[in-house]
């Protein structure tokens, strides 16, 4: 406990920040939803994006998008002098490699219907995903590589980022994106939840994309993410980088216990914090200085332009 209690005083001071990759529409949050708001909104968080898998929860994101706008908790109000609670809610749109055998032809029609009928800030996440023996037959991956490259046309026919998911597959994304028409040069993009090794790293950020890093960083035994991400800024700087929780997957390693709940170790917004924290130490880069670089360097993956709030 006394190595926690140190450590929060890394944190002592607050930063705006923009969590980049979020699951915050799952149930897992219903119960406490306002006060994660509040909470993420006391620790920086500005902007948090609520991504995509299936289709069938597509409508449930924005519910809880427009949830999170009409909010304005009187705690935070009060705290901070606010006229309301600024934690703004953005939407990604995709298909997630992982649960191909559940998307049909028809939600990729449905898929594009919405991008042109509510205008998302991202297509994501989407990509190539070999972790389980099931996902590298040859039918299910060349299903994976066909719905891939159709979300990439999506995104190109309408000018929007993508966001990927890569899972032992580094190369074969890879080779898709060289032979494919998308330029994340000129339309930014994610390769969310980085674990690739230092070639990869280097071979994403020189197509383009921001490197996407998790509560994974943390963990001092990460460490072939850790050397990743240090050569790649190494080779490219720091603007290569984005933060980002994936909550409620990916908690830091400060903020695990070993408490039986069932949320136990769900990770939340509020903890994007701990990312910055520990990449700020790996990189030798001072907390204010990186948070305002990484908050820049998500408004160009996202191809947005927020203002930066002290």
């Amino acid at each position: 406990m006394a190595e926690r209690t140190d450590a929060r005083e890394v944190l002592k001071n607050v930063y705006s920040l923009i969590d980049t990759h979020t699951h915050f529409d799952a149930p897992i949050f219903d119960p406490d939803r306002i006060q994660q708001v509040e909470q993420a909104y006391s620790q920086g968080i500005r902007h948090l994006v609520l991504v995509g898998y299936l289709y069938e929860y597509f409508n449930r994101m924005y519910d809880i998008q427009d949830f999170i706008t009409k909010m304005s908790p009187p705690s935070v109000t009060k705290a901070n002098n606010q006229e309301k609670c600024d934690v703004v809610a953005h939407i990604a749109l995709g298909l997630h490699p992982f649960y191909i055998e559940q998307h049909t032809d028809d939600h990729l029609i449905q898929l594009e219907q919405m991008v042109i009928e509510r205008r998302p800030l991202a297509i994501g996440e989407i990509g190539l995903d070999t972790f389980t023996d099931a996902m590298k037959q040859p039918k299910i991956f060349a299903k994976q590589k066909r719905f891939f490259a159709v979300q990439l046309d999506i995104a190109v026919a309408h000018r929007l980022p993508v966001m990927l998911h890569i899972r032992k597959a580094h190369a074969e994304v890879l080779a898709i994106l060289k032979a494919h028409k998308y330029d994340a040069h000129k339309l930014g993009g994610i390769a969310h939840s980085f674990s690739g090794g230092e070639q990869e790293a280097k071979a994403f950020v020189k197509l383009g994309f921001k490197l996407g890093v998790t509560g994974q960083i943390t963990n001092p035994n990460a460490k072939k993410l850790r050397r990743a991400i240090q050569v790649a800024v190494e080779s490219h700087g720091i603007e290569c980088l984005v933060i980002e929780t994936d909550c409620p997957d990916m908690t830091p390693i400060m903020c695990q216990t070993s408490d039986d709940t069932h949320s136990h170790n769900r990770n939340i917004p509020a903890n994007l914090p701990w990312v910055l924290a520990s990449l700020s130490e790996l990189l030798e880069i001072p907390h204010d200085k990186l948070a305002k670089q990484l908050w820049q360097n998500s408004c160009d993956a996202l191809e947005v332009d927020w203002a930066y709030s002290v």
